[in-house]
């Protein structure tokens, strides 16, 4: 995850017109958030937490923007559907081929080079729990990204027809390899 917080570079920008559409593309799906889980900042999204910006962004006609690596510059496809289930942020988009980057990004994850998912917002509720984690409550969501190496290692990508889910377990053990990896390099 990454968080653009106070500071933010400002943009001014041009909306294009309302009738352009895209009918193309290499359709992905995947989870870019997962409730209650901690990514690798010790940051947990609570349920919920992404409501009120979809529908702020549904009520004015926007979208969550499909970046890459979060460069606003890359813009690479298009967002479909965005919506919140009971395990965490759904998305499920097309990769654009006729943008150079889109192409790139479709081939990396046809070939398993490129499988993560990551959330680019700004924090507008969180508090801290008793760990001193932050526990993040609303969230106003601007863009999910593909990425080489997202903040929550269970945000992942899987092409159209793949379970989006299949491989959690094999992650889930290789994020504990990880942590006790990092834990006995401490000591």
């Amino acid at each position: 995850m990454e968080s653009w917080e106070n500071g933010a570079p400002e943009r001014k920008f041009c909306r294009l017109d309302e009738g352009l559409s895209v009918t193309d593309g290499v359709k992905i799906e995947g989870y870019a958030s997962y409730f209650g889980k901690p990514d690798r900042g010790g940051d947990i999204v609570q349920p919920g937490a992404y409501g009120a910006s979809l529908k702020a962004l549904e009520a004015a006609g926007r979208r969550v923007k499909m970046l890459w690596q979060h460069d606003p510059a890359q813009p690479i496809g298009v967002w479909d559907e965005v919506r919140e289930d009971g395990r965490g942020l759904y998305v499920k988009g097309r990769i654009l081929t006729d943008v150079e980057k889109g192409r790139e990004a479709a081939a990396l994850i046809a070939a398993g080079a490129i499988d993560g998912l990551s959330i680019g917002y700004r924090t507008v509720k969180a508090r801290k729990d008793d760990r001193g984690r932050r526990l993040l409550s609303e969230l106003e969501l601007w863009e999910v990204s593909l990425v080489t190496f997202p903040m929550l290692p269970q945000a992942r990508v899987g092409a159209k027809g793949e379970d989006p889910r299949a491989g959690d377990t094999l992650r889930e053990l290789a994020d504990l390899f990880h942590e006790a990896r990092r834990m006995l390099a401490r000591n």
